[in-house]
């Protein structure tokens, strides 16, 4: 795995912002009629396998709003959008508005008694892809433990947590009660890391941060201009290692319209829509600034994507 610097940072920290623990447990119990469903990764194809373990999710918001969805989404057609539970949690609901960044998924967690989460990594999880995940337990214990790079943390209710999941990390539940925390997957601006503890914020190089940029609007008569067929680079159709590819053949893939929008489409049938950032520069719908498109009047395409300052580039 390619090393990055925030590495050297602490692996979690507490950020200053707070809620009352037993609204937001009142807001647990008002689903209470609900059913939880395994959770579900996701890779760059779809969502994988559902986990066996006691390790239960509802999702708050999703890929299209569907509460169907467990996984935390990634790039694809749609953009992430509250789900129908959101409006039986007010606190919830209160929760995310406060967080001041645009916002991915958000899940209610649930992990069994005696559950251990086998260790891994979330992959392009951090600042310098632009993407956090953050928490904030609801119900909890002190034997229910996030344990990050070897260390074990308990993580206060009511409180909003960042943890970098880049790194090896799991999860367990010693105790006797299920542990149930919310957890929110966001882009990353000034605003969100202002509300780092001052110490990690004068530690933090913030040129290997890649913040989220605005959406930009296009005009219709503005996209016949930029659709062209190319070929892609295999590491920009995947979310694995990108060293992983090195020596692939390219895919043939294509710029196209869809209704008011622009489509990347891939050989194989992988369609992602595309979100205008300005100059004809393109982010994934769904995905962070870690991956864009730049659309030449020319006829050439620029395909990056970023670790920080790190930056891999094509031209087709």
């Amino acid at each position: 795995m390619t090393a990055v610097v925030t590495d050297q940072l602490p692996e979690a920290v507490r950020l200053a912002l707070r809620w009352d623990p037993n609204r937001l447990a009142a807001d647990v119990r008002a689903l209470s009629d609900q059913l939880w469903r395994n959770q579900r990764a996701y890779g760059s194809d779809g969502a994988m396998p559902e986990v066996t373990l006691d390790w239960k999710v509802l999702s708050l918001r999703s890929p299209g709003g569907d509460p169907g969805r467990t996984d935390p989404g990634g790039a694809g057609m749609v953009g992430f959008a509250d789900t129908p539970l959101l409006d039986r949690c007010p606190t919830i609901a209160e929760v995310l508005r406060a967080i001041p960044a645009p916002l991915r998924s958000a899940r209610l967690m649930a992990l069994g008694p005696a559950t251990r989460v086998h260790t891994h990594r979330d992959s392009k999880c951090g600042l310098p892809w632009g993407r956090l995940r953050l928490h904030v337990p609801v119900i909890t214990h002190e034997r229910a433990l996030t344990v990050l790079d070897g260390r074990e943390w308990y993580w206060e209710p009511g409180q909003l947590w960042y943890g970098d999941f880049n790194r090896l990390h799991h999860v367990r539940n010693e105790g006797s009660t299920t542990r149930i925390h919310l957890v929110i997957d966001s882009l990353v601006t000034p605003a969100l890391v202002a509300l780092f503890p001052e110490e990690f914020r004068r530690s933090l190089p913030y040129a290997e941060v890649v913040f989220a940029r605005e959406p930009m609007p296009l005009q219709e008569w503005e996209m016949p201009a930029m659709c062209r067929r190319f070929t892609l680079p295999a590491a920009f159709a995947d979310w694995a290692e990108e060293d992983e590819h090195a020596g692939e053949p390219d895919l043939p893939a294509e710029i196209t319209t869809a209704g008011d929008r622009l489509v990347l489409a891939i050989s194989g049938g992988q369609r992602l829509a595309l979100v205008h950032l300005g100059n004809a520069e393109f982010r994934l719908e769904g995905w962070s600034d870690e991956r864009s498109l730049r659309l030449d009047p020319n006829g050439t395409t620029v395909l990056r994507i970023r670790i920080g300052r790190t930056v891999r580039e094509w031209q087709r």
